[in-house]
């Protein structure tokens, strides 16, 4: 009779794991545009666009008051995070890759300017001919048909599935 809530414990703390496991990691960020006191870094994020902005010099974060994005000519709000950084909401399956950029950053009592382009994602390929083209939208269109927040809830999903398997099989085992 010990056994089965051991079982339980076992398989629970399995499903715990594997749902932390499932969590996808952050896009590490890239640099997106400098000048002689600061540089911006990006990475694509959850519901947009993550920015960091750090000092040139020492690459220390700065205190940011304000900041004001305009990417590919259309002004996008950004919202700061308690980490620092600047989330800029974009539409899920924005392909933002190779717009330009401008970013107005408000610190220490001077506004600068930084413009740059946005990088193409990692898996996407070069553009050199048109079949790599294709093959890349098609990759980066296949990964956004399961995304982080689909991928967690599939992981849920099947380790209730081992739960409850688990504890019927148990309970027949006892009765």
């Amino acid at each position: 009779m010990s056994i089965a809530p051991a079982a339980l414990f076992a398989a629970f703390a399995a499903c715990a794991l594997g749902g932390a496991l499932a969590q996808p990691a952050p896009a590490p960020l890239a640099p997106l545009a400098h000048s002689a006191l600061l540089a911006v870094d990006a990475a694509p994020a959850a519901g947009g666009l993550v920015l960091r902005v750090r000092r040139a010099t020492d690459q220390t974060p700065v205190v940011v008051s304000d900041l004001a994005v305009v990417i590919d000519g259309k002004s996008e709000p950004a919202t700061a995070q308690a980490d620092g950084s600047w989330l800029v909401s974009r539409p899920a399956g924005m392909q933002d890759a190779g717009k330009p950029v401008e970013v107005t950053v408000g610190h220490d009592g001077i506004h600068e300017v930084l413009s740059g382009r946005l990088a193409p994602s990692a898996g996407a390929s070069s553009a050199a001919s048109p079949g790599a083209a294709a093959a890349g939208a098609a990759s980066s269109s296949a990964a956004r048909l399961i995304s982080g927040s689909h991928k967690q809830f599939f992981w849920w999903i099947l380790n209730i599935a081992v739960v409850l398997i688990a504890a019927i099989a148990i309970s027949r085992r006892i009765s």
